[in-house]
């Protein structure tokens, strides 16, 4: 049975003390009340160090980070390896999120590149997927993500959707205050199990976009969302908290 995971991913926001206070908070309130969902935080680059050591001790929470490179090492300035993740204490690792792809320019085989990378080292990939406002008003949105996951299939690698993780993020519901609704979402939710084939009914695929408290439960008590990529409502920790308690 799929447990519900729940990942924040700060972008690129905070400083040292507001990640302190932050996961100061939230293992406070996850630790307090009833919250069955795994949780995963993916703060920037800098604040690695300082999330895992918060998190050390909470059983449900897990690091994960918001990018990788696709190379294991060498001269390549300002990139991060999948090792280096690993060795910071990383367990999951985003990657193709809508903005790498949209602001530089990532391509789905750029994409599978990183996802590739980042199994090998032994990281949980979070591969997201979505189609901009003009492919859905075009009806292209099935076609599209089945371009975004074919680019990872097309790799061939052994056991691919193990030990991995797809969020569905409509681009035209990320910090927009849109949020697909439930039908839509599960419409598409729906179409990524059945290409995944037999891994399909074991591979958590979470919702991303616009999600907050308000609307968490109706999203999570849809068949095939197993929980949420969440963005601007994850650096409030009341607010995440109510999301992730929202699994229960």
């Amino acid at each position: 049975m799929r447990k519900t995971l729940v990942a924040a991913n700060w972008k690129m926001h905070g400083t040292k003390a507001f990640a302190e206070q932050l996961l100061a908070e939230l293992n406070s309130g996850l630790e307090s009340g009833e919250c069955s969902a795994e949780v995963v935080i993916c703060p920037p680059f800098p604040y690695l160090g300082v999330v895992g050591a918060a998190a050390e001790n909470v059983e449900q929470v897990a690091l994960g980070a918001q990018n990788l490179s696709e190379q294991p090492s060498g001269a390549y300035t300002g990139e991060v390896s999948a090792e280096m993740l690993l060795d910071c204490g990383a367990r999951y690792v985003i990657v193709g999120h809508s903005e790498r792809r949209s602001l530089y320019g990532e391509s789905s085989e750029l994409v599978a590149a990183k996802f590739a990378a980042a199994k090998s080292a032994g990281l949980m990939p979070i591969l997201c997927v979505g189609e901009s406002l003009q492919e859905r008003e075009a009806g292209n949105t099935l076609k599209v993500i089945a371009e975004q996951i074919q680019a990872v299939v097309d790799l061939d690698l052994e056991n691919t959707w193990q030990s991995a993780v797809i969020a569905y993020e409509p681009v035209w519901a990320i910090g927009t205050g849109k949020t697909a609704s439930p039908e839509q979402a599960q419409e598409v939710h729906q179409f990524i199990r059945q290409q995944l084939g037999e891994a399909g009914p074991a591979t958590q695929i979470l919702y991303g976009g616009s999600v907050k408290a308000a609307n968490a439960a109706e999203l999570f008590a849809r068949e095939d969302i197993d929980g949420a990529l969440v963005g601007g409502a994850s650096l409030q920790a009341d607010e995440f908290i109510k999301i992730c308690r929202a699994a229960d």
